[in-house]
């Protein structure tokens, strides 16, 4: 797999548009293409970042034949896993809230289908971190 390859692949695992990586690197999205696309290749500084960012080394994303190793992988979704618990600890709140006065109104409502959409990533991510754990347990 190339760097191009590896790239699409973390950015798309990790839900992160173009522009939104560009942002946070201070690089124009059409930079972050060319990456992708293979017409250009970042610099180290950049790749060091990248290697942070995504929480794989730089083994991984420089070299064709580097598979992403199986602690690199747990770990990444662990990350995830946390950043759900944060998630889940805010949608406790909202639930709360909403079951206070025991009346759903509209805008409730709409709080109740972007409640039901998190769940559903906390879950995906559950679903990875299981799958991870049983791959391990089976080596």
């Amino acid at each position: 797999m190339t760097f191009a390859d590896k790239l699409i692949y973390l950015r798309r695992q990790n839900r992160i548009s173009q522009e939104a990586l560009a942002e946070e690197l201070n690089v124009s999205r059409q930079t972050i293409s060319k990456w992708e696309l293979g017409s250009s290749q970042p610099s180290m500084d950049m790749i060091v970042f990248l290697s942070d960012h995504f929480h794989v080394s730089t083994d991984y994303l420089l070299r064709e034949d580097a598979p992403l190793e199986d602690a690199d992988a747990l770990a990444k979704v662990v990350l995830r896993f946390l950043n759900s618990s944060q998630s889940m600890e805010s949608i406790s709140k909202q639930l709360v809230s909403i079951a206070r006065d025991g009346v759903i109104d509209d805008e409730e409502k709409k709080m109740l289908v972007s409640i039901s959409r998190n769940i559903e990533e906390v879950q995906q991510v559950l679903d990875e971190l299981q799958a991870l754990i049983a791959s391990a347990i089976t080596k």
